[in-house]
């Protein structure tokens, strides 16, 4: 059975602690908690106790991969995904998402796709990748920031995560993408994005993604995995806006994946 989740990243700037009370406020089935620059995010025996405090799993674990969480938990690329795996054990989590390596990680890119499979077999857990973009230089040009591929139905991953904002500036399919990976597809990350350049984490049903339409996709073909609001609310002037727009977002999705 899925669940529908709430990304930490989704109340920025508010902290972890305030993500959780909006998750269970809501009636979110879970939280998904993005490792960042919140001292709390970094901490398993905090993201335990709030985990334990609003009765609320803890189903992924979001590794520090962001060129602004550079420097969280080191500079160490691969100690970043197995201090996830620790965090994820430590809080009860089957998923650890992960970007692929900026290009200039080179040595790091190199090993990422047996590196990823040789996590997964020592730590239990599920890596999935998930799908970046392009970065564009213009209207026709993109720039390949990530290696091996931005697009993880491009390799053998045996997990990976699908976000809608990222398939927008992509201008690729989400539909098609998950075709591609079939059953390796494991988590969702369901936003919305306009197909501009920006990463835009829209409120789902207000870009140009038809995120209803890729609901409808998931719940037909079987997918169990998670499904994780991850909306940018940085614009919300007040509390109340911020929890307009996760209610929306949570109603969005409950009513348009419906398994079957």
């Amino acid at each position: 059975m899925s669940l529908i989740a709430l990304s930490s990243a989704s109340v920025y700037p508010e902290s972890s602690a305030h993500a959780f009370g909006y998750a269970k406020s809501l009636g979110y089935d879970a939280v998904e908690v993005m490792v960042g620059i919140d001292a709390l995010s970094q901490q398993k025996a905090a993201i335990k106790q709030l985990s334990d405090h609003h009765e609320l799993p803890v189903c992924a674990v979001h590794s520090p991969c962001l060129l602004f969480t550079q420097r969280v938990w080191g500079t160490d690329p691969w100690g970043k995904l197995e201090r996830s795996a620790e965090m994820a054990h430590a809080v009860g989590a089957d998923v650890v998402v992960v970007h692929p390596p900026f290009r200039w990680q080179r040595e790091y890119a190199a090993g990422f796709v047996d590196g990823i499979a040789a996590l997964e077999e020592s730590s239990g857990l599920a890596f999935a990748v998930e799908n970046m973009y392009p970065w564009r230089a213009s209207a026709r040009r993109g720039v390949e920031m990530y290696l091996p591929s931005w697009d993880p139905s491009d390799d053998p991953y045996a997990n990976a995560t699908v976000d809608l904002s990222h398939a927008a500036i992509a201008q690729t399919s989400p539909v098609a993408m998950a075709g591609r990976l079939g059953s390796r597809l494991r988590h969702v990350h369901l936003t919305d994005g306009s197909g501009s350049a920006r990463d835009e984490h829209l409120v789902p049903g207000r870009g140009a993604m038809d995120a209803a339409g890729f609901l409808r996709h998931l719940a037909g073909a079987g997918f169990g995995g998670h499904i994780v609001l991850e909306i940018n609310t940085r614009k919300a002037s007040t509390r109340d806006e911020r929890e307009a727009d996760l209610r929306e977002s949570l109603v969005f999705a409950r009513t348009h994946f419906v398994a079957r």
